[in-house]
């Protein structure tokens, strides 16, 4: 391996054991409902996101809920003894991919079928620490 190659590999290991991820698949929701939550919550505070999410109406404001409950349980794990409030941690990313189409048939009037995409996502949510 080149020196520049081992360089930003070694960057991008130290970077990888500060940030703490969370991944939620085949999410029965349009890519398009999701993001317009995520876009609320991008770049916010832990805290901040938590309760903005437990009172949204969106029903994908739950599922993004759980899996932002997720990602912090990921990040006590590895700093036992430590509260979020002290971690001055913050919603660095958050990416929605369209995921799987399921397509299905409907019924038309005179014998016609229309196409129905039951579509789904896959959400990736990285939080970090402010220092």
């Amino acid at each position: 391996m080149g020196a520049r190659k081992h360089n930003r590999a070694e960057a991008y290991k130290a970077e990888r054991k500060t940030t703490y991820m969370a991944a939620l698949n085949n999410v029965p929701t349009s890519p398009r409902k999701m993001r317009l939550v995520a876009d609320m919550v991008r770049g916010m505070n832990v805290e901040l996101a938590l309760h903005a999410l437990q009172y949204s109406p969106k029903e994908a404001s739950n599922r993004l809920y759980k899996l932002l409950r997720s990602a912090v349980s990921n990040w006590e794990a590895k700093n036992t003894g430590s509260r979020i409030e002290d971690g001055n941690l913050y919603i660095k990313e958050i990416i929605v991919d369209a995921g799987r189409m399921l397509k299905r048939v409907q019924p038309a009037p005179q014998g016609r079928a229309h196409r129905i995409r039951k579509r789904s996502n896959h959400v990736t949510l990285v939080i970090d620490s402010r220092k």
